[in-house]
């Protein structure tokens, strides 16, 4: 009998093998995030649908209830529920437009029963004590995973995040996460170069791990539910209640809540295995905006942890802890500003100037080791500071934004990466100081040489030249005209509205 219901069972397991396989035949993926899917997801189920049923049937001894739990686990995987929550159809919700708020918005209402009520054109959510009575009911979870729109995730990722979080020693992780890939083998040599700088944050977030340095990364993430109760803030918006859960301070809210798990005893978690891949802009227009997002809030944050750090007992631990979790708030203001300086200010020719742009070259050896640890190209390492280089403006955008926001104590509105078909077009301020950044390197390599200062003028050229090949390649001379022209004629059509409004009052006072 037993022996029949395990032939069932795997007969049962093939039939799934066979349903993907018969979804997947033929089917040709358009972009890479289908690719990873169709490969790293139906075709891993596939194979582990056959391997469980080759398993059942080599099984020589069994139990009624372990046969319960196989039939229990085949239903559980074609029975899924989907659902989506809009929280800004309520009038007692939050309605700030950032990402932060879409978490607390659901968080808040986890384990919860409501009734909606309209008043007017208003809808309203209220709480009921009883389920009859209830519209919407939102199931309470141990466990939150938190994802971006453009990441996709393996089929494992939960059960191995939940297991490590679950272990004795592991009662005070608070957040476990693998840091995102890029997806593979991207169209664009500009995705693909920008994938290998994100690709390259796998690798330093494990060390991250290593020196209790983790920030929460909000690509994706496992979070213990409770462990968001203790960073809990009560806030009145628009005259209604609201808790805070993620700070929306900044646009990178995963990091500032990164510190306020800490401080309350928390710790997080990388795992060190590929579980994420999520998506490269494909493009400088949209590059630019989620680079410039991420740069971002950092110095906002920065006053935050070193009030963490000065409170926290401890010695090398707590040193090492510090200067990794300083430098992952300063580093893209620290880097950028100091390259534009090196440049911008001559060194001479004695041997202690030499040696000054030599100190680089232990960090990019180790960067080049790393990126043929990826599968990428050893010449690889080129593209990757031209593409650091055409970024400068870019990250210092974002830089000079945190600046101004702690200056005015003021929220920056949340903007997306775009989503679009097509090219995303630059703002032609960025671009202009693309070109004015190379035509101000050369000229002072030209200054340079001149002066005799070889050392510092070939440092310059060399730059100047990277990053024309990063504007030519990543960009496009072609796609900046474009975009420059875009600018102008809106600039043109802003003008001549004004005038065209003050001609017509001019003909109607006549007519009067």
């Amino acid at each position: 009998m037993l022996g029949e219901e395990l032939d069932n069972l795997a007969h049962l397991y093939e039939d799934a093998a066979d349903w993907i396989s018969g979804h997947t035949k033929g089917y040709q993926p358009d972009n890479q995030a289908e690719h990873v899917y169709l490969f790293k997801i139906l075709h891993e189920y596939r194979v582990l649908h056959l391997q469980r049923a080759q398993e059942l049937r080599n099984c020589d001894n069994t139990s009624i209830q372990r046969i319960e739990r196989e039939y229990n686990r085949l239903a559980t995987l074609f029975n899924v529920e989907v659902s989506g929550f809009e929280r800004k159809r309520y009038e007692n919700l939050s309605h700030e437009p950032n990402k932060a708020m879409n978490l607390n918005g659901y968080i808040g209402l986890m384990g919860k029963t409501f009734r909606e009520r309209s008043q007017g054109a208003r809808n309203f959510l209220e709480e009921t004590t009883t389920a009859e009575d209830a519209t919407l009911q939102i199931p309470a979870a141990d466990y939150l995973i938190t994802l971006d729109a453009d990441s996709v995730l393996l089929p494992d990722y939960a059960l191995r995040l939940i297991e490590i979080m679950e272990q004795p020693g592991n009662a005070s992780v608070a957040v476990a996460q693998t840091p995102y890939s890029a997806f593979p083998d991207p169209a664009s040599t500009l995705e693909r170069i920008a994938g290998a700088t994100t690709d390259i944050q796998y690798i330093i977030h494990q060390g991250f791990t290593g020196h209790s340095g983790t920030y929460w990364v909000g690509a994706n993430a496992l979070i213990r539910r409770k462990v968001l109760d203790d960073i809990a803030e009560q806030d009145i918006e628009r005259g209604y209640p609201i808790q805070r859960f993620i700070q929306d301070r900044t646009v990178i809210e995963d990091t500032e809540s990164s510190i306020d798990l800490i401080d309350r005893g928390w710790s997080l978690l990388n795992y060190p295995e590929r579980l994420a891949y999520s998506a490269t802009p494909p493009d400088f227009g949209s590059l630019l905006i989620q680079r410039r997002r991420w740069a971002n809030g950092g110095l906002i944050i920065l006053p935050k942890l070193l009030r963490y750090l000065a409170r926290r007992n401890g010695g090398r631990s707590k040193l090492m802890e510090g200067f990794f979790r300083v430098h992952y708030l300063s580093s893209i203001a620290a880097v950028n500003i100091g390259l534009l300086v090196l440049l911008a200010i001559p060194f001479t020719d004695a041997i202690d100037s030499v040696w000054l742009p030599l100190t680089a070259l232990p960090y990019f050896w180790l960067y080049r080791r790393d990126l043929l640890h990826l599968g990428y190209k050893g010449g690889d390492i080129l593209r990757v500071y031209a593409l650091n280089l055409l970024l400068i403006p870019v990250n210092l955008g974002g830089v000079i934004k945190s600046i101004q926001q702690a200056i005015l104590k003021t929220k920056v509105p949340f903007v997306r990466t775009p989503k679009v078909d097509g090219r995303t077009a630059a703002p032609a301020f960025y671009i202009l100081l693309e070109y004015l950044l190379v035509a101000h390197w050369l000229l002072g390599a030209g200054v340079d040489i001149f002066n005799d200062r070889w050392t510092h003028g070939l440092f310059a050229a060399a730059n100047a030249a990277l990053l024309f090949y990063a504007v030519y390649h990543f960009i496009g001379l072609r796609e900046s005209r474009e975009d420059l022209s875009i600018a102008y004629q809106q600039h043109r059509r802003q003008r001549v509205r004004p005038a065209a409004a003050a001609t017509t009052l001019a003909s109607e006072a006549k007519l009067q």
